[in-house]
């Protein structure tokens, strides 16, 4: 089984976590069933930026983004590279080390 290493977030995750992972889940669905609090205001639909990650090692391993979300990641805080929308980045065979985000914009919980 592929190992997901979430790196410390000072809110979300302060003492960073390694989870063991079945290929097929995403990225999400991994962390906040493990207590990893990753936002998802569009409830996983890839309709919004806010379960964005960096995928520090294993970037190679996930499939490639689709269109819908290389557009959602043009309005993600932060992008690099290496970013990826949680909710669509799904676990292969190949170990992961993400890294959330400090920032997320949310529409919805800002006023906007």
């Amino acid at each position: 089984m592929p190992q997901v290493i979430f790196l410390p977030h000072e809110e979300i995750c302060p003492e960073g976590a390694s989870l063991e992972a079945q290929s097929g889940i995403s990225i999400c669905d991994l962390a906040l069933q493990n207590g990893i609090e990753i936002e998802h205001a569009c409830e996983k639909s890839c309709a919004c930026t806010t379960c964005h990650v960096y995928v520090r090692e294993g970037l190679d391993s996930l499939g490639e983004p689709t269109e819908d979300e290389e557009d959602m990641l043009d309005k993600a805080w932060g992008l690099e590279p290496d970013s990826r929308l949680s909710c669509q980045a799904i676990v292969a065979d190949s170990d992961l080390v993400v890294e959330l985000p400090k920032y997320t914009i949310n529409q919805v919980s800002e006023n906007h």
